[in-house]
C-alpha cells in the first residue's frame, strides 16, 4: 500500500511509535519559528531547560504580532527576543521585516521538512510541501532543545481539486467552501493533502492560503505536493537548490476524498462569528460596510497586493468606508514600491499598515462601533477585532476591494474585467532585516536583556490522586482561545507577564471568573464541543494554570489546546456521555478519586457533591502524558529527562 505525502515525512521523521492513527508517534522537528505575542515565553521555557544552543537546522524569531509600541512593554520583549536569539543561535527577524509565515515561506521554507511553531497557522508551509504544524510554546522550546514533537497519528483526508478558477474566484475562496463543506471541527484528527489536477493553476502564495486557512477546520495541518509550481517559486526566491519533488504514492490510501471542481465556484463570505459560517457573497450583497482590512498571514502576499493595487488603480474608494492595506513582508512592500503598485494603492485613499500581522489579531484598526468589517483574514471571532460588538465577515482580496469602492457587500465579478497580472521571475532578495545568531564563542559573553515585565513561568503542581473543586465557569461550544485568553493591543504586549493577564482570562465569557477563581483556591472549568479552538497561544493554558484551574471537562477538544493543558499540567476529561454536560451547573463542588488508576484506565467518575449525581468521565493519555501530569507539566517533566 502507497504513502500520502504526509505518511511520507512522517516515516522520515519518526523517531518513535508506529504509524497507526490514533497512537501517539513521536517527530524529528527540522525548524522552528516563534512570534512576538507567543516567542517570549517560549523563549523563557527553553532558557530554563539550561540548553546553551538549539538543536534545529534552522530556528527562527520573528516580529510581527506585538508592534503597536505604546509603552515600554514590547520594546522590551522584541530586545529580550534578539537577545536571547543571539546568544542561542536563532536567527532573528526585526520588526518591520513581515509576518512570520508570509516571510518563511519566501525565505526559509523546504519541502519534506518538518516545522512546528508557535503559531496556529504555521500549516501555511505545506502551500511548498513541508509538513508544518501549529503548536504551544512549551512544544517548540523543546523542539529546539533537540527534544520530539508529539502527536496522534492523523486521519488522511484528500480533497481532488479539477477544473479551474474563473476570474475574481480566488483561494480563499476555496478555503471558505471547504470549511462550508467540513466546518471548524470537520478537520480535527486528519491531515488534508491537497491534489487533483487543478492544483496546477494554483501558484504557491494561493495553495499557502489554502492551507492557512486549514488551521480553522481544526485539522493537524495541510499540505500540496512539491513540484515543478514548487520549483518555480523557489528558484525566483532564489533558492532553487531547496527544492525536492514530493508527491503522494498512485495507491495511496486515504480516509476521505473530497471533490471540488474550482469552475464551479463563486465568491465565497464567511458570516459573523465563526469562519464556517460561509454563504455567497451574492447572497449578501447590497448589506453596507463600514471598513475594510486587506493583508494578514492569509492574503498578503505580493500576488494578492499586485491584484489589489489593479483593482484600485484609478479609483477612489467610498468616503464612508476605510480601507487598509497590510502588506505581508518588506520584500512584497519594496516591490510593490519599485513596480509603481503602492502608489496607485495610496491614490486611491487606502492606509498603508506596517508589515505585520496588525489588524488581525486586534493589535489596531478596530472597528468602529457595531461597525461592518470585511477582513481577508482567517479568523472572525467575536471580540477578536478590538471592537466588541463589530460583524467582521472573512472574503477575498478582490471581494474586499469591491466592497471598499462601492460601499456594500458587492460580488467583485461587477468590477469588470481582471486585469492581467504578471508576477516577477525573480523576487528582490534582501535579507539584511534577518540578523544571524552569534557564533558560539561570541555567544558566550552575551547578556540576556530582561525587561520589568518579564515575569517567570508559573508554578506547577502535579495532578494529585484525588481532586475536589468548584465548577467555576461553565462555557457552552466553539470555545476559541479568544474567548479564554483574548489579543488586542491592550492585552497583547502583557502575554510574558502571566500575573497581569489573569485578570482578562475568560473577559469574552464572565468578566468575574478571574476574581471567582482566586477565591476558589483550585477550580474546575467545564465546556462543550470543540473547547480551545484557534490560536496555538498556550496562554489559553498557562493563566487559567495561575488562576488555580486544574481539570477542564467538555464534550471534545481542539488538538493544539488539549496538548497545551497538558504540558501546563492541567488534566483534559471528556464526557463519556455528552448529554450529562447537562448535570453540572456553575458553582457546583465537584470531586474525582483515584485520578491516577483512572488515568491508567482510561475512565474516572465525577461526583457531583452539590446534587449527588455520579458522571462517568474518559481520558486517553500515553504513559508520557501521565508522566507531564504527574510531574506537574512539560517543563518539570522535560527538567527530568535532562
Amino acid at each position: 500500500m502507497g504513502l500520502t505525502i504526509a505518511q511520507k515525512i512522517i516515516q522520515a521523521h519518526l523517531l518513535s511509535g508506529e504509524m497507526t492513527v490514533g497512537s501517539e508517534i513521536a517527530l524529528r522537528i527540522d525548524q522552528t519559528l516563534t512570534q512576538d505575542a507567543t516567542g517570549t515565553m517560549a523563549y523563557l521555557e527553553f532558557e530554563s531547560m539550561g540548553i546553551d544552543r538549539v538543536r534545529t537546522e534552522r530556528s527562527v524569531a520573528y516580529i510581527d504580532h506585538n508592534t503597536l509600541q505604546s509603552g515600554f512593554e514590547n520594546a522590551d520583549d522584541h530586545r529580550f527576543i534578539q537577545s536571547i536569539a543571539k546568544k542561542h543561535g536563532i536567527y532573528f527577524s526585526r520588526p518591520g521585516n513581515g509576518i512570520c509565515h508570509q516571510v518563511h515561506l519566501e525565505r526559509f521554507g523546504v519541502p519534506g521538512k518538518t516545522l512546528i511553531g508557535s503559531d496556529s497557522h504555521t500549516p501555511t508551509g505545506g502551500g511548498i510541501g513541508m509538513l508544518a504544524f501549529g503548536a504551544g510554546g512549551l512544544d517548540v522550546a523543546v523542539a529546539m532543545g533537540g527534544g520530539a514533537y508529539y502527536i496522534t497519528m492523523p486521519k488522511m483526508i484528500k480533497v481532488n481539486l479539477t477544473g479551474k478558477l474563473r476570474p475574481f474566484v480566488t483561494a480563499k475562496d476555496v478555503s471558505l467552501e471547504i470549511l462550508r463543506i467540513l466546518s471548524v471541527k470537520g478537520g480535527v484528527g486528519s491531515i488534508i493533502e491537497w491534489g487533483g489536477e487543478g492544483i496546477q493553476t494554483l501558484s504557491v502564495p494561493e495553495r499557502a492560503t489554502i492551507t492557512n486557512m486549514g488551521t480553522e477546520l481544526g485539522a493537524t495541518t495541510s499540505i500540496f505536493p512539491s513540484d515543478e509550481i514548487t520549483r518555480d517559486f523557489l528558484r525566483a526566491e532564489g533558492r532553487e537548490a531547496d527544492y525536492v519533488p514530493l508527491t503522494s504514492d498512485p495507491d495511496a490510501v486515504y480516509d476521505r476524498v473530497i471533490d471540488i471542481d474550482l469552475s464551479t465556484l463563486q465568491p465565497m463570505i464567511a458570516c459573523p462569528h465563526s469562519p464556517d459560517n460561509v454563504v455567497t457573497v451574492e447572497s449578501l450583497k447590497g448589506t453596507k460596510v463600514d471598513q475594510v482590512c486587506i493583508g494578514s498571514c492569509t492574503n498578503s502576499s505580493l500576488l494578492d497586493m499586485l491584484k489589489v493595487a489593479a483593482l484600485l488603480k484609478g479609483k477612489t474608494i467610498k468616503p464612508d468606508v476605510s480601507l487598509s492595506i497590510s502588506p505581508g513582508s518588506k520584500q512584497v512592500l519594496s516591490m510593490l514600491a519599485d513596480c509603481g503598485a503602492l502608489s496607485d494603492i495610496l491614490a486611491s485613499g487606502a492606509r498603508v499598515l506596517e508589515c505585520a500581522c496588525g489588524p488581525c489579531i486586534g493589535m489596531g484598526f478596530s472597528p468602529n462601533s457595531a461597525g461592518v468589517s470585511l477582513r481577508t483574514f482567517n479568523r472572525n471571532f467575536e471580540g477578536r477585532s478590538g471592537t466588541a460588538d463589530a460583524k467582521v465577515y472573512l472574503v477575498s482580496p478582490e471581494t474586499a476591494v469591491a466592497a471598499a469602492l462601492t460601499g456594500e457587500i458587492t460580488d467583485p465579478i461587477l468590477l469588470g474585467e481582471m486585469p492581467a497580472i504578471e508576477m516577477p521571475k525573480q523576487f528582490k532578495i534582501d535579507d539584511s532585516a534577518v540578523i544571524a545568531p552569534a557564533s558560539l564563542e561570541e555567544a558566550k559573553n552575551l547578556e540576556i536583556l530582561r525587561g520589568p515585565n518579564i515575569k517567570k513561568f508559573p508554578d506547577c503542581r502535579g495532578q494529585e490522586d484525588s481532586i475536589r473543586a468548584e465548577l467555576v465557569l461553565k462555557v457552552g461550544d466553539n470555545i476559541t482561545t479568544d474567548h479564554i485568553m483574548p489579543a488586542g493591543a491592550k492585552i497583547l504586549p502583557y502575554r510574558s507577564n502571566i500575573p497581569y493577564l489573569s485578570q482578562y482570562c475568560f473577559g469574552v465569557c464572565d468578566k468575574t471568573f478571574p476574581e471567582r477563581a482566586k477565591a476558589a483556591g483550585q477550580s474546575i472549568v467545564v465546556g462543550g464541543v470543540n473547547y480551545g479552538q484557534g490560536s496555538s497561544r498556550e496562554h489559553a493554558a498557562l493563566v487559567p494554570l495561575y488562576l488555580g484551574v486544574r481539570v477542564v471537562i467538555t464534550k471534545s477538544f481542539a488538538r493544539i489546546h488539549v496538548a497545551n493543558l497538558i504540558n501546563a499540567g492541567i488534566m483534559p476529561l471528556t464526557f463519556a456521555n455528552p448529554e450529562d454536560y447537562e448535570k453540572v451547573s456553575q458553582g457546583d463542588m465537584l470531586s474525582i478519586d483515584g485520578v491516577w488508576a483512572g488515568m491508567d484506565n482510561g475512565r474516572m467518575t465525577l461526583r457531583n457533591e452539590t446534587t449527588g449525581e455520579q458522571i462517568p468521565l474518559v481520558c486517553s493519555f500515553t504513559d508520557r502524558q501521565k508522566a507531564i501530569l504527574k510531574a506537574g507539566s512539560l517543563l518539570a517533566y522535560t527538567r527530568e529527562q535532562i
